[in-house]
């Protein structure tokens, strides 16, 4: 999965985590962990040099993505995501 020619985006499962990534290198994540129908988002980081520059948004936008192609809901612990759920009322449906 990704979302910029420049980015790429996917879930690592073994982590709990989608990663973004800028020329191989990992530039950010949004962790999570299952639960029964769900994925709840607890955290969301990028690096400090590239943060206000959209690479968070494309993160979370890429990781409901996936979330709602697996037909699961989304419980958004961290504030990052709900902020975007919020912002992005597409995505509002997949509150649990």
């Amino acid at each position: 999965m990704s979302s910029a020619p420049d980015l790429t985006i996917a879930d690592s499962p073994e982590e709990n985590r989608y990663v973004v990534r800028h020329a191989g290198e990992a530039i950010g994540f949004a962790a999570y962990r299952q639960a029964p129908g769900r994925v709840v988002f607890t955290h969301t980081e990028v690096d400090e040099d590239i943060e206000g520059q959209g690479v968070g948004s494309a993160l979370v936008r890429a990781a409901l993505d996936d979330v709602r192609a697996k037909g699961l809901g989304v419980t958004p612990e961290c504030t990052f995501v709900a902020a975007f759920i919020r912002e992005h009322t597409g995505y509002q449906d997949l509150v649990r």
